[in-house]
């Protein structure tokens, strides 16, 4: 398995850098949409959708909504203040903290949602909507003055991301022995949060010093901390999810790596919130 997921990773993290890079604006939205859709296909799971097709339908129902927000964007502005983008940044926000509480007091927060299709939808939408913006806002950021300024802007959040899952594992390995949150996810541990975060300020202060963010030490410092944190809580409530459906992965998409909500659900925290915080807030 651990060979499976080396070998993948190798693969699709220079095809990601190279997404982010190359690919321009429009061709960077329509990937991520796809990703989005996949994303919403495994989602079903979690909302009880047995059938392939119903499965099926929600991921294409998924790329419709994403793409009728996007065209009902103004040909001429794509400011991060227009309401499409920045209520879907506020309301991460709002879902996050509130994904926080239910990951607080699971299982018994599990009571108010385990039977409702709906709510498990709207948590879906919530999760994955604004990670589409969260991924176009960062991108398009600073895009007029330099093509390549939100791309920066994305690889550090997801260096972020990987960094913290890294570090979390090795030193979870090593020195783990205070479960985290057992009843959602008994193989995290306190130990592991502390080594990701660690891992994560490296990385922060390693690209803050050698690629030019522009932007003040402080509010890179508050922004990553807090997106970072946001990653552990993205993992955290997948695994609530998955736990609920009776299942281990979200899907068998990647080899080695399971599914591709398996893969980004740290981003989908971590990405809308880390934008929301950078480019509303700040």
């Amino acid at each position: 398995m651990l060979k499976y997921r080396i070998i993948t990773a190798l693969i699709l993290i220079p095809i990601v850098i190279a997404a982010l890079f190359l690919l321009p604006p429009v061709g960077f939205a329509v990937v991520t949409i796809v990703v989005c859709m996949l994303a919403a296909w495994e989602w079903g799971q979690f909302a009880g959708f047995k059938s392939r097709t119903q499965r099926v339908w929600l991921a294409i129902l998924c790329g419709f909504l994403l793409a009728a927000m996007m065209l009902s964007l103004p040909a001429y502005q794509q400011s991060v203040h227009l309401i499409q983008i920045s209520g879907s940044l506020w309301l991460s926000l709002a879902w996050w903290i509130a994904a926080f509480i239910l990951v607080v007091l699971y299982p018994g927060s599990a009571a108010a949602w385990r039977n409702s299709r709906p709510l498990k939808l709207i948590f879906g939408l919530l999760t994955i909507v604004p990670f589409f913006w969260g991924m176009l806002s960062l991108r398009l950021y600073g895009y007029a003055e330099n093509h390549y300024n939100g791309a920066w802007w994305l690889l550090y959040v997801m260096l972020l991301v990987w960094g913290a899952d890294s570090g979390a594992y090795m030193f979870g390995k090593l020195f783990g022995k205070h479960k985290l949150a057992p009843k959602v996810s008994p193989g995290k541990t306190w130990e592991g949060l502390i080594g990701g975060l660690l891992t994560s300020a490296l990385i922060s202060w390693l690209f803050g010093r050698y690629v030019p963010l522009n932007v003040a030490p402080a509010t890179l410092l508050i922004c990553s901390v807090i997106a970072t944190l946001a990653s552990v809580l993205g993992d955290l409530t997948e695994s609530m999810f998955k736990r609920e459906a009776g299942i281990k992965d979200s899907g068998n998409l990647i080899p080695g790596h399971g599914g591709i909500m398996d893969r980004i659900d740290s981003l989908t925290a971590a990405v809308p919130v880390f934008a929301c915080l950078m480019l509303l807030v700040y």
